[in-house]
């Protein structure tokens, strides 16, 4: 096996990282040859990624992706990569081109804000800076939820937020440690709320999706997009729910957000089938269901980021820790394709099932937070959003 099971430090697993690290440099900086400046679409088709430009709401996964390269293997390369993506992301900006979204949390948090961080570029800063206004003008404030997608002024789209979209919050908490303006974070902090108030339920299930009356700020009714009902549990929703109400955590230490996180992880972990790999839908069990592995290296990074907050003396340390290493030990061994350079790294991943797009792909998510994942074994204590 590529990793070792049943092993309870992140650090006995150097050697075998250090390969896999070898492995996923080696494969990125050939496609970053061959791609040409290109971006690999959202997700797969019959195992090639088609390549697009900075146009869709994913290609920040593959920007954080050459900073992580970066980040493990300390090869310029990979720096240099991101700092000549830069110009397409404050063209996008420019163009306005598929701006009306939450997502531009996952497009400038993976670029800009890593590329600021990284080597001080007044223009990465100014970008993400330009994203994060973007966001908060997303933001209803009676309803007290940034809106997901569609028109603000829509009746039939308004007042839509979607578990994802705590993953996009961090763009908002970094923009308050810039400026000092402490509006973006309390924004995201409101949201957050939300999402506890109304996307959890009360076993820790999540919703998809959940409709707020933008002018009195009512709850609507709960449903999914990418789940199997609206009932159900989608799984790559969880895995956001557990990562992202554990970074808002760590950036507000709001309790409730850290009691969410762990009751969403503990849901996760007990609807898990026996090969530790979710399937797309938790409440499905049927042999043969297909598998989601871009969720799955999600909830590891969730998992890990989780257990960054909680005691050592914690029960809940030490079973989070040792889930995230089964469910990575399995990815390694099972999923991960170190050789095909026009696919991703995870196979068996879902986009989305209801529209029968990027079923047992790859998707490039997926990719990212593998990678995220091998650098947090790595570096535990980096920071990653």
């Amino acid at each position: 096996m590529l990793l070792v099971e049943k092993v309870r430090l992140h650090s006995r697993f150097t050697p075998d990282l250090h390969k896999l690290t070898q492995l996923i440099c080696g494969k990125l900086t050939r496609q970053l040859t061959q791609f040409d400046g290109k971006y690999p679409a959202a997700c797969s088709i019959n195992g090639h990624y088609p390549l697009t430009d900075n146009t869709d709401w994913t290609t920040g996964f593959w920007s954080g992706m050459t900073w992580l390269a970066w980040q493990m293997s300390g090869d310029p390369q990979f720096l240099d990569h991101l700092q000549n993506q830069l110009p397409g992301y404050g063209e996008r900006l420019r163009q306005r081109h598929d701006i009306e979204t939450h997502d531009l949390g996952f497009l400038f948090s993976l670029s800009c804000v890593n590329a600021w961080r990284s080597t001080g570029d007044p223009a990465a800063r100014e970008y993400a800076l330009q994203a994060a206004n973007l966001l908060t003008a997303r933001y209803h404030p009676t309803a007290q939820i940034i809106q997901a997608w569609g028109d603000l002024n829509d009746p039939q789209q308004q007042g839509r937020m979607i578990i994802d979209c705590l993953l996009n919050l961090p763009l908002l908490y970094w923009a308050s440690e810039q400026t000092g303006d402490p509006r973006y974070a309390q924004l995201a902090q409101r949201h957050a709320g939300r999402a506890c108030d109304f996307l959890v339920r009360e076993d820790y299930s999540t919703f998809h999706t959940f409709y707020m009356n933008v002018e009195t700020g009512e709850p609507v009714k709960g449903t999914t997009h990418q789940g199997y009902a609206d009932n159900s549990c989608w799984a790559r929703g969880q895995a956001w729910a557990i990562y992202g109400f554990a970074l808002s955590f760590s950036y507000t230490g709001e309790r409730r957000f850290l009691q969410a996180a762990v009751e969403t992880a503990r849901y996760f972990i007990a609807h898990l089938p026996d090969d530790g790999v979710c399937n797309w839908d938790l409440q499905l069990t049927a042999p043969g269901t297909a598998k989601d592995s871009s969720a799955a290296a999600i909830a590891v990074c969730g998992l890990l980021e989780l257990t960054r907050h909680l005691s050592v003396l914690d029960p809940d340390h030490g079973d989070f820790t040792r889930q995230a290493l089964r469910i990575m030990t399995q990815l390694c061994d099972r999923y991960f394709d170190g050789e095909n350079v026009d696919g991703g790294y995870l196979l068996h991943a879902v986009y989305n099932m209801n529209k029968e797009r990027g079923v047992d792909e790859y998707c490039i998510w997926g990719d990212y937070f593998f990678f995220e994942a091998v650098s947090r074994l790595t570096a535990p204590l980096a920071k990653y959003w």
